[in-house]
């Protein structure tokens, strides 16, 4: 038992690294797009955003999908040997993979573009077509950490990327005002961010693989054999599936670069106003990347810990690890997506410097919480290796995805089309829930886990209301940008300070439970010192 717990946690100082990292990174992210679409504009903002989606699958083969893949895989081997002999396997399999994806993006970028209804943007494709080649190094090397619990090579590796990536784009968005280069040109530049981040990401992985392990990477030729072919079928199932989720919304938007555009147009818009109105709804991305974070980091840390009790048959710690999952990702997801909800317009206007779309993003912004549901769900089924649910709760909502985006965004225009994103993950959600074991679900029930979450929300969302009561009656002072935000940081910290507050209060979570996560005891302190 007190092994089990000293696993869980190293599991959850993983899980901090990971959201520390991830939370920096996102962080960055959201920091690009506010002077990129500064001064470049909703066009361009819409020009870069269409094309995302393509970057935003590679990056989630190489740091998400694919490295959970080979954490499993690793986790299930016993010794170092065995661990290394399973990484030679791997490695030319995913070298492979990467390659046909390059050449597919590459080859066929006109196409892409054409699809996209918008052949200008054939050459952002071809650009951010390579990151597929540095995939395989990137994958095989954090999900060897991974597997071995040692997170920080590959939250180092994601900062340094972003920094990068992140310089190379606010480059390109200066330029676009000093030599007024066009949309097109500049998005070229700035996707040219992802390959420079991405080199970049693959020698610190290198330097760490080299000072922690001793190894190089296994760059093997391929030898197919039984057991090769049936590792093939292994990763494309396996790994294609987390990948689907870790992604899940970025293949939501991809759909949306195939579909809302040419459906504004068809609905009346001229081709610019097509344009900005898109790049107005993708505003709501890098908000619900924030809100993400914390239930990304929790699945890429709970999936090894996950396989290896399944491994050991012991079914009560895995029900109790899973349970333990889905309330920590239930509360932070929830509360994320309802507090953005009730700040987002002075989000809206302190970052994109006005308010327009915000109906489309108050919409879009619980996708938050679904996803992370998703995710967490689909993660808990894949260490049971239980893929028959997973593939069917993807499979419908993307399909309700694509048969209902066209249709809302001609009668409803963005509004519609978050609606449909909602449509999509939420039946994804129920069909995942309602396959699920039902003793994992029953976490909702478990010392009425649902009500003290609801009250602990109504209580954050009573404060913000209070406090937009107490803004109100001083005229509503928010006139420029800086004090927007201002306004959205401090009800931040109102609302999370209510919500943290009734957690203890109310005992949300255990005290069992609040020691594994980090900085537990430091909270736990506030409830003793407020007896």
């Amino acid at each position: 038992m007190a092994l089990a717990n000293k696993e869980m946690k190293v599991m959850m100082r993983g899980a901090f690294v990971l959201t520390a990292a991830s939370f920096v990174a996102k962080i960055l992210s959201a920091i690009y797009r506010v002077p990129y679409q500064n001064l470049a504009g909703d066009e361009g903002f819409y020009v870069y955003q269409q094309v995302y989606p393509i970057y935003g699958i590679a990056m989630t083969l190489a740091l998400s999908g694919l490295p959970q893949f080979i954490s499993k895989y690793v986790a299930e081997k016993n010794g170092p040997r065995e661990q290394r002999a399973a990484l030679t396997e791997l490695f030319p399999l995913v070298t492979g993979l990467g390659l046909i994806l390059w050449a597919i993006t590459f080859f066929g970028s006109r196409q892409i573009a054409n699809g996209m209804g918008d052949a200008r943007l054939a050459s952002l494709i071809q650009v951010v077509s390579f990151t597929f080649v540095l995939m395989p190094l990137l994958s095989i090397t954090r999900g060897e950490f991974q597997g071995k619990l040692m997170m920080v090579p590959t939250a180092v590796s994601q900062v340094v990327e972003q920094l990068i990536r992140v310089g190379v784009i606010l480059i390109a968005a200066w330029s676009f005002q000093q030599f007024h280069w066009n949309v097109y040109h500049t998005g070229t530049v700035a996707m040219a961010g992802a390959l420079a981040g991405g080199i970049a990401a693959v020698l610190i992985l290198q330097y760490y693989r080299r000072k922690v392990l001793g190894t190089s990477t296994p760059i093997v030729f391929l030898k197919c054999t039984d057991r090769s072919k049936t590792l093939i079928k292994r990763l494309i199932l396996e790994g294609g599936l987390m990948t689907v989720y870790s992604g899940y919304l970025i293949l939501f938007q991809l759909i949306d670069s195939f579909t809302i555009k040419k459906a504004l147009v068809d609905s009346g818009l001229t081709e610019y106003g097509a344009k900005v109105a898109k790049g107005v709804y993708d505003r709501g991305q890098p908000l619900v990347q924030l809100g993400l974070v914390a239930a990304l980091a929790l699945s890429s840390s709970f999936l090894p810990v996950l396989t290896r009790y399944l491994a050991k048959h012991d079914r009560r710690l895995f029900i109790k690890s899973s349970q333990i999952f889905l309330r920590l990702t239930c509360g932070v997801a929830a509360a994320a997506s309802l507090g953005l909800v009730l700040l987002l317009p002075y989000v809206n206007f302190a970052l994109f410097k006005d308010y327009s779309g915000n109906l489309t993003l108050v919409l879009f912004v619980f996708s938050i919480f679904l996803m992370a549901m998703i995710q967490s769900y689909q993660s808990i089924a894949q260490s049971q290796n239980r893929y028959q649910i997973s593939l069917q709760a993807a499979g419908w909502g993307l399909l309700l995805k694509v048969l209902t985006t066209d249709l809302f965004t001609r009668v409803w225009g963005t509004v519609g089309a978050s609606i449909a994103t909602l449509a999509g993950l939420t039946v994804a959600l129920i069909v995942l829930h309602r396959g699920s074991d039902s003793a994992i679900t029953n976490y909702l029930k478990e010392r009425k886990f649902g009500k003290k979450l609801t009250v602990c929300l109504g209580g954050m969302v009573i404060s913000l209301f209070g406090y937009y009561t107490v803004l109100s009656v001083l005229g509503n002072p928010v006139q420029h940008r800086s004090q927007a935000l201002f306004v959205a940081l401090l009800g931040v910290l109102i609302g999370a300070s209510m919500f943290l507050f009734l957690s203890i209060r109310l005992k949300l979570l255990t005290t069992r439970e609040w020691l594994m996560l980090p900085m537990g005891s430091k909270i736990l302190r506030l409830k003793w010192r407020g007896k």
